[in-house]
């Protein structure tokens, strides 16, 4: 055992420190348990295999992939410039990047209606060039991106100053150009962030309802996504809710337990 690794073992924390945690682990995991204890086991598969279920798994998969990619190649390079370059007004773009975190989802949708709609800023455009955005799979795809951009966004800038510039430096050094040293130094330098953020970025657009079912509304296979469907079957079919939320809960824990495993937590 390394001396690092001896001393590591050596530490300890406050004993009081585990009441919280317990707690806040029962928290998390009580309404999770109460919820598996609603599912109807005979029924489950009947539930969780009609066409209104499977068109909504499928579609939430679908766009909440396309919705990950698109918060890749649009959220590396913001968290790139804001972690690496100074400019006026750098505090007020940050902030307007992290709003949708903060604000409801709701508001998200009713930001996108109002751009993108047919008499939205752009809508209108679009409209009489015979381009339809809201209301489509489209919007759905829109609806995740932006809600689930800043969590890439910050995952990877937190990455990026953490990790500093010396090793990109060096690089530059020895003659390599920028593109070369983002690609072979930077990128692979804040790796398990972009993990995260990417793990937290699909989570968010799985998961995501209020800013779709605004912009996007609830016609089934188009834009009805998981968590839509689980919204309208809870009061006609509770238990076909129930049986979808399980899946939800399964797929999420499914992605997030590969990606500890990828990072080596789990």
């Amino acid at each position: 055992m390394s001396s690092q690794s001896a001393f590591e073992g050596r530490v300890g924390l406050p004993r009081w420190l585990f009441v919280p945690a317990a707690v806040g682990a029962a928290f998390v995991l009580l309404p999770l348990v109460a919820m598996v204890s609603r599912v109807s086991w005979p029924q489950l598969t009947t539930l969780v295999t009609s066409d209104a279920a499977l068109d909504a798994l499928w579609l939430s998969l679908r766009t909440s992939t396309v919705s990950t990619a698109l918060c890749l190649v649009l959220g590396v390079p913001m968290a790139a410039v804001l972690a690496r370059t100074q400019f006026p007004g750098q505090g007020i773009v940050r902030s307007l990047v992290l709003l949708p975190l903060v604000i409801p989802p709701v508001v998200s949708g009713l930001a996108l209606l109002y751009t993108f709609g047919r008499r939205g800023l752009l809508g209108h455009t679009l409209d009489v060039l015979g381009i339809q955005v809201a209301f489509s799979s489209a919007a759905v795809v829109m609806a995740q991106t932006f809600v689930a951009l800043p969590f890439l966004v910050i995952s990877v800038e937190g990455a990026l100053r953490t990790a500093g510039q010396r090793y990109e430096t060096v690089a530059a050094t020895l003659g390599a150009s920028p593109g070369m040293v983002f690609r072979r130094v930077t990128l692979p330098l804040v790796g398990p962030g972009l993990l995260s953020g990417t793990v937290l970025a699909f989570a968010r657009s799985l998961g995501e309802f209020g800013a779709t079912i605004t912009f996007a509304g609830s016609m089934q296979g188009r834009t009805s996504t998981l968590p839509i469907q689980i919204y309208l079957e809870r009061v006609a079919d509770p238990d076909a809710a129930v049986a979808l939320s399980l899946v939800l809960v399964v797929v999420a824990v499914a992605v997030i337990g590969f990606a500890g495993h990828r990072r080596g937590v789990l």
